[in-house]
């Protein structure tokens, strides 16, 4: 047993220290500058909305966008998509409202992309973060339909201050009329969702049969070099469970030890039912919904930086096509697609208002480690925890604070009766050993003695489990909800800047890599290593005692590049235990605990109980 408990624990601390070596790796060397879009920017002017006679007015100042490569639409070496460029002669108009900018093309009669503005792309920067700034076509885009694609130009039918329309008639037969409509200040709707109306018709003198179209929903990049890509997917809800397509499932690879090993895909495809469709990165998604269910989203790769090597991870971004069917169509006959698109950052709060569950795009229910420890049912009550103190702190580092002392108020009874058993563990070890020696080759007997033992001295052999399992959903549920919401990032608190990102304050050369020095799990690790040392040990052998003791490592090492909210959760987790546990451990225990063969039960204090 010895044996195979060291083999666990080294290969655990392999692990750790292997995840640690990797993400170290993986961070860009370190510059004093501030963090930069993973996409590599160039300023430009973005246009604003067009004057009556249709021209641009004054360009946005600040704004910046990523340089797409100039290549056509469409364009692709087999694995993945390119970036497009817009023609020279595009025009491009804008819908504004005080919170984001939509600048539409007229190439494509869809969304060129859509600006942020209370959200910016780097940290003390005025520049909004764009979304679908580099891109593989305009988000809901036609793809595939030579005369109404990315390539095509529409003619600009009307430009109001809340909606513009596009149409286009592809080979002379099929007429399309596009509106897209921009709630203003003071009108009903949420202000980073449009409303979209498509309407189809047959303008020949012949029926045009059933097909099936597909509309592109824009494309997610890398959000910043802390971004490791594990939101960077397609989503799909059928109406009942949601699907996620990973740009990891595109991109092929050799599995371990050549398990699972895979080719890279040109596409993904997932069919049926589709209720809505949404590309989304860390923060920020496109979401369409339509009136009427599509039938099935196809995801592709973009690369998106064109300075970085194809097997770079950072080198590429995600795009999907949201496909539907068209109805047979006589002679003057039309249909009208209509929906909601959703462009904008991933809050819960603002997504749970929506009508058909878009807050599954959250992801808090997307991997089997989450579902075990019900992440998905906490991580959006925490949400409303951390939303209430921060309504009345106006601090996302004091609200984690507060709610990690609220939740630790509130499981007391639990952790303090755990804490009391393991007490009372550690103080019939002496019998335990005992009843171990004298019982050694009858395990029947030892059983029967030991919980018998047990019931005795009132011990819960389980009991020193109970912290971990109250504790684990809600630090899988934090881990969740940092991940994936945008209202914790660049979020401060003391020399943390970014509470969604590790609290990096400088970099040690070692072995040609710069590692990061980050402070919250530091404290977090020194903090797990005070509260064991406070934590009564029942015996244990050797192997079990050193894993133990390198528990706390294993944890710094696992957790060192996650968001330094999760550590803060942690941390003052740790320290509220290690008060816990000090007053626990002066208080005296008046109920007898039971004494060794031939000698009556005594007190911890030495006194005979009263006899009854």
């Amino acid at each position: 047993m010895d044996k195979k408990n060291t083999i666990i624990g080294v290969a655990l601390l392999i692990a750790a220290f292997a995840a640690f070596w990797l993400s170290a790796r993986n961070q860009p060397k370190h510059s004093p500058a501030a963090a930069q879009p993973a996409v590599a920017p160039a300023t430009v002017q973005a246009p604003a909305a067009p004057t009556a006679a249709g021209s641009p007015a004054a360009p946005v100042s600040g704004a910046t966008q990523p340089t797409p490569a100039p290549v056509s639409y469409a364009s692709s070496n087999g694995l993945y998509d390119l970036p497009t460029a817009l023609p020279a002669e595009a025009q491009v108009v804008t819908l504004a409202n005080g919170t984001i900018e939509v600048f539409f093309s007229d190439f494509g009669g869809a969304i060129r992309d859509v600006a942020f503005l209370k959200h910016q792309a780097v940290k003390g920067q005025p520049a909004p973060y764009v979304f679908n700034a580099a891109h593989a076509a305009p988000i809901l885009s036609f793809t595939g339909v030579p005369g109404l694609d990315a390539s095509a130009k529409w003619e600009l039918v009307e430009k109001a201050a809340d909606h513009v329309t596009f149409r286009a008639v592809a080979d002379g037969h099929l007429e399309i009329t596009r509106t897209f409509t921009l709630p203003q200040p003071g009108q009903p709707g949420d202000p980073y969702r449009l409303q979209v109306s498509t309407t189809l018709r047959n303008v020949s003198d012949s029926a045009i049969a059933a097909q099936r179209l597909s509309l592109n929903l824009g494309t997610a990049t890398l959000v910043d070099k802390n971004d490791t890509g594990l939101y960077l997917n397609a989503a799909a809800w059928d109406g009942d469970s949601t699907t996620y397509i990973g740009r990891d499932k595109l991109t092929g690879g050799s599995g371990l030890f050549g398990i699972g090993a895979s080719d890279p895909k040109r596409y993904v495809e997932h069919t049926g039912t589709i209720v809505w469709g949404a590309v989304k990165n860390q923060f920020f998604a496109s979401i369409f919904t339509p009136d009427q269910p599509g039938t099935g989203l196809v995801a592709r790769r973009v690369k998106v930086r064109s300075d970085l090597p194809d097997v770079a991870s950072a080198a590429f971004g995600i795009t999907s096509d949201f496909n539907f069917d068209v109805p047979r169509l006589e002679p003057g006959a039309s249909a009208t697609l209509g929906g909601k698109l959703y462009v904008g950052p991933k809050e819960y709060s603002r997504l749970k208002e929506f009508e058909k569950r878009e807050e599954k795009a959250m992801q808090f229910d997307a991997y089997f480690f989450n579902k075990i420890f019900l992440a998905h049912y906490v991580a959006p009550f925490l949400i409303w925890i951390l939303s209430a103190f921060h309504g009345v702190l106006g601090n996302w580092g004091w609200a984690i604070l507060f709610a990690t002392l609220l939740l630790k108020v509130v499981t007391l009874p639990l952790t303090l009766s755990a804490a009391k058993s393991s007490k009372r563990m550690a103080k019939i070890q002496p019998r335990l050993k005992e009843i171990n020696e004298k019982y050694a080759d009858n395990p029947q007997k030892k059983q029967k003695a030991t919980l018998e033992l047990f019931k005795e001295a009132k011990v819960n052999p389980v009991g020193g489990c109970l912290p971990i399992l109250i504790t684990m959903p809600f630090f899988v549920g934090f881990y969740v909800m940092l991940s994936t919401s945008s209202d914790l990032r660049f979020a401060e608190w003391f020399w943390i800047k970014d509470l969604a990102a590790p609290d990096t304050i400088g970099h040690i050369p070692l072995f040609g890599m710069q590692l990061p020095i980050n402070v919250m799990p530091l404290l977090m690790g020194i903090s797990s290593i005070v509260q064991m040392q406070l934590m009564p040990t029942p015996s244990m052998d050797n192997a079990q005692a050193k894993m133990m003791k390198f528990m706390p490592l294993l944890f710094v090492l696992f957790c060192y590049n996650f968001g330094s909210g999760l550590a803060l959760y942690w941390t003052i987790s740790n320290i509220f235990t290690i008060g816990q546990q000090i007053i626990i451990n002066r208080m005296p225990d008046h109920d007898p605990l039971p004494a060794g063969p031939g000698v009556k039960n005594v007190t911890p204090a030495g006194k005979r109980p009263k006899q009854k």
